[in-house]
């Protein structure tokens, strides 16, 4: 059996057109299928929708989250719930092709453990969003222990034992694109090229990329509290070599420094230099606090379809 997952937030213009298409692949496919729509707290009639689909075709089933938890979470809602031998993961816009479908399969087939997609183009995608997604995978993979090709998307397809892996892991901070590269397994990539928003405007906006980013950093690397650390040890130093001029200018030479503006500039930047390392340790403080808290990573509202 075949699992595919789409989160699913606020979409009512696209399910159909999604089902429609997800359907007539694995048709062709010819393999039993399973498509999981896990509903992320929508406000719309995105879950009227995905019932009425449930109740036509038994290859769907519906989980419902308590609220919104995110699209990372929503799809480790749906992982638990998956019993296919291989799962696929998928955006419901359709900017994910469903005809990639058949080829993910294909290299499971032939022996790959992962299959993603890499996404060469986004054919609507302004010229700021092709420049922060280009930024985001150089910070990551600078910055983070692990290397995720850019352009790399969501869209990809896992074998059941890298699924019980990423299961077992238990973190409640989710980057999937990391742990798919961190656990390693066999891997290869098929390219596409994203076509425009079926319907509607993407959930992501520059504040939720922003934090995304952090999300990756963070979950992988620990290098951003080395950074802190090195830029507080060298502004010691300077600072310590201006302190000792300053004493030599005063007590042997005629030469005084005198005015506030540099005073106050150095006072500034030193106080903005404390202000971001106090904010890096700080993130890394709240992940550590999430997770020794031990809350669930999500709450079921109710499933429908699961268990026929």
């Amino acid at each position: 059996m075949i699992s595919i997952i789409v989160p699913v937030f606020n979409e009512e213009e696209v399910l159909p057109e999604l089902y429609r298409a997800v359907a007539e692949v694995m048709k062709q496919v010819a393999r039993p299928f399973e498509l999981i729509l896990v509903n992320d707290g929508s406000t719309d009639k995105s879950l009227d929708i995905m019932l009425d689909l449930c109740q036509k075709d038994m290859n769907v089933k519906v989980i419902e989250l308590s609220r919104n938890f995110g699209h990372q979470i929503a799809i480790m809602a749906g992982l638990e719930y998956a019993c296919g031998e291989a799962i696929i993961m998928m955006d419901s816009d359709l900017q994910h092709p469903p005809e990639l479908i058949a080829p993910l399969i294909k290299r499971w087939q032939q022996g790959f453990d992962v299959v993603y997609t890499i996404r060469d183009q986004t054919r609507d995608a302004s010229l700021f969003k092709s420049l922060t997604s280009r930024l985001f995978y150089a910070m990551v993979n600078r910055l983070a222990e692990v290397n995720i090709p850019p352009g790399a998307a969501d869209f990809r397809l896992l074998d059941r034992k890298v699924v019980d892996v990423i299961r077992a892991l238990g973190e409640r901070a989710v980057f999937l694109r990391g742990l798919v590269n961190w656990v390693g397994y066999r891997q290869t990539a098929i390219h596409y090229q994203a076509a425009p928003r079926y319907s509607g405007k993407s959930k992501y906006s520059t504040l939720r990329m922003l934090r995304f980013a952090i999300d990756g950093v963070t979950s992988f690397s620990s290098i951003p509290l080395y950074l802190s650390a090195f830029i507080g040890m060298t502004l010691s130093m300077l600072g310590f070599i201006y302190g000792a001029f300053a004493i030599y200018a005063r007590m042997f030479t005629d030469r005084v420094i005198e005015g506030w503006t540099s005073v106050i500039v150095a006072v500034l930047f030193l106080g903005g230099i404390h202000l971001i390392t106090l904010g890096v340790h700080g993130i890394y403080m709240g992940r550590i606090y999430n997770e020794v808290k031990g809350r669930p990573r999500y709450l079921v509202r109710r499933t429908y379809g699961v268990g026929r």
